[in-house]
């Protein structure tokens, strides 16, 4: 077994096929063929049915660790170079949708200035979409929403975050600055699935209340079921950074008396250690949210305004 066999075998999952896989490593189509051929005879497993052009459960098992041999062999070369002063290499970021769009211009921004060797990839996404990927190692870190319960993760919280009641004006309670979460009860809600962080937190605060909420749809997205609100499909509790202030429309954003904040926070591998390049992004995105997180409308950055701090693991930079 080599690396390029690995390297083929990654290819090939990623564009779908042996001709794109060998455009994608710059080599001929044969050659990635033999790759392979060789990696399965030492495997004795096939690792792509040919016909369906798919990767079999062996190939899928095998995808998985060759990433992960491939990424930390990626990652030498730039912490070898990198020092305090001069920091180098790729970094693969995870972040909610809601918090992206305020904070990863700034967060790009400050990176390009202090360290322009450190070559950023942010993937957006859920927080129920992002965690397996951190897991699975095809991301260093993800920005999410807590809590997380996985004791191989490590968690530092970034902000608090108001949560409000988002609906079009021509709804019942549009006319409301201000309501009980009791109040809610009447009212078909569209929300997040069972499980889901954010729907853990409205479970809650509804329970602790005795009461139980009206689901009209569930929907695993931030930003869907923003948009599902804002064309007055329904009622939905957003956080208060999925309405940028800057939007002007046929909604209105309304506090609740009774939802917590919800937390959202930095979180990466407990072992192996995360590269140079990941740690310098994180020291500036905790720097940048300290500093500057406070001029979004809903966000509370600072110990204090953390409801689970006291609760949660806390890594290290």
């Amino acid at each position: 077994m080599d690396l390029r066999q690995l390297a083929a075998l990654v290819a090939i999952a990623d564009h779908g096929s042996f001709s794109a896989a060998a455009r994608a490593l710059y080599t001929v189509q044969s050659n990635v063929s033999t790759h392979i051929a060789r990696l399965e005879r030492e495997l004795g497993q096939t690792l792509i049915d040919r016909h369906a052009g798919e990767l079999t459960p062996a190939g899928t098992l095998v995808v998985e660790r060759a990433r992960r041999v491939l990424r930390e062999l990626d990652d030498i070369p730039g912490d070898l170079v990198s020092d305090n002063d001069h920091i180098a290499g790729q970094t693969r970021l995870g972040v909610i949708g809601t918090t992206a769009r305020w904070l990863m211009p700034q967060v790009l921004g400050a990176v390009q200035r202090a360290h322009p060797g450190v070559r950023a990839i942010v993937y957006e996404g859920s927080t129920s979409t992002l965690l397996p990927m951190l897991v699975s190692r095809q991301i260093d870190a993800a920005v999410v929403h807590l809590p997380v319960d996985d004791p191989e993760i490590d968690v530092d919280p970034l902000f608090a975050e108001d949560l409000m009641l988002l609906a079009h004006d021509q709804h019942p309670l549009a006319d409301r600055h201000e309501l009980m979460l009791a109040e809610l009860a009447p009212h078909p809600l569209l929300l997040p699935p069972p499980g889901t962080s954010l729907r853990r937190v409205v479970d809650r605060a509804a329970a602790a209340q005795n009461m139980s909420l009206r689901v009209q749809a569930e929907i695993d997205g931030v930003r869907l079921l923003t948009s599902l609100a804002f064309d007055g499909y329904g009622a939905a509790i957003v956080p208060a950074t999925a309405v940028p202030g800057w939007l002007r429309g046929e909604f209105r954003l309304i506090r609740v008396h009774g939802l917590p904040r919800r937390v959202v926070g930095w979180t990466q591998r407990r072992r192996p250690r995360t590269n140079a390049a990941t740690r310098a992004v994180k020291v500036i995105t905790r720097d940048l949210v300290a500093s500057r997180g406070a001029r979004q409308p809903g966000v509370h950055p600072g110990a204090a305004d953390h409801p689970l701090r006291g609760t949660e693991r806390t890594g290290t930079p």
